[in-house]
């Protein structure tokens, strides 16, 4: 799923992450967080070029990337939300900021809060917005530290995820993020960290011990209270630095500007 990339902040909801590499920037799609891991691009384009040839000049990238990653949670099960529409796409990339501004699967608690609370977000919107690891793969290189060396996983869980993830080799094996309902938008991320079967060192620290441990037991017994703050938050993300009236373009094509 492609959109601001919901717990992955990115700078902002433009579609400059669509942009392909040219001889004046660097796209985002070969940045640590999205390289050989962030993937649809070939989706976004038939969306786009259905959309132009019914309305050519009209509908932003930006806002295909809103809409669709609502579509795809509400087809997986999960809430649905209004998308606000108006939004205008980047003419550039940002390398640099993808690298720098995205947090990062291996850290811990206090640097996630912090990193969510420089784009104006509450712990407990952070938390909902980590609830979007309910569907989705990862990487396993991603989380090869983890099950090799962290001991607040369940041992069993650990074992499993080592059949497809060697010590050595294999980094882009894929594991889902989810282990009880990979492909059902659901409550069952939030159970399985309380369970210690978070993937990922970030997904663990949210119930490791902290301050978000009350809000992870919440959503584990309230799916549908998840939902409705997933959904709020989600509205929230959409409204991050959005470029709109006469800045940037309605790109033509999503991959390069017009």
């Amino acid at each position: 799923m492609i959109c601001c990339r919901s717990v992955h902040l990115m700078p902002g909801c433009d579609a400059s992450v669509l942009l392909d590499d040219t001889a004046n920037f660097t796209g985002e799609k070969t940045a640590g967080p999205n390289a050989n891991s962030l993937r649809g691009y070939e989706e976004i384009d038939t969306m786009k070029s259905q959309v132009e040839s019914i309305c050519p000049g009209v509908v932003s990238c930006a806002d295909i990337l809103a809409v669709a990653a609502r579509d795809s949670v509400v087809a997986l099960g999960g809430p649905s939300w209004t998308v606000q529409l108006g939004r205008r796409d980047s003419t550039t990339a940002g390398f640099a900021a993808a690298n720098s501004e995205m947090p990062s699967p291996g850290m811990d608690l206090s640097d996630l809060i912090t990193g969510f609370s420089n784009k104006g977000f509450t712990e407990k919107e952070m938390v909902a917005l980590s609830g979007a690891h309910t569907i989705g793969e990862v990487r396993c290189l991603i989380f090869r530290e983890r099950i090799y060396n962290e001991t607040n996983i369940d041992s069993t869980y650990a074992t499993s995820l080592k059949s497809n993830c060697s010590s050595t080799g294999g980094d882009d094996n894929l594991s889902p993020l989810d282990v009880t309902t990979p492909v059902v938008f659901d409550n069952a991320y939030f159970k399985n960290l309380v369970n210690s079967k978070g993937i990922m060192h970030s997904d663990q620290q949210l119930f490791n011990g902290g301050s978000t441990d009350s809000q992870v037991t919440t959503y584990s017994n309230n799916p549908a209270t998840f939902k409705t703050d997933f959904a709020n938050a989600m509205v929230k993300m959409g409204n991050l630095s959005p470029l709109t009236g006469s800045s940037g373009q309605i790109r033509t094509d999503c991959r390069k500007i017009n």
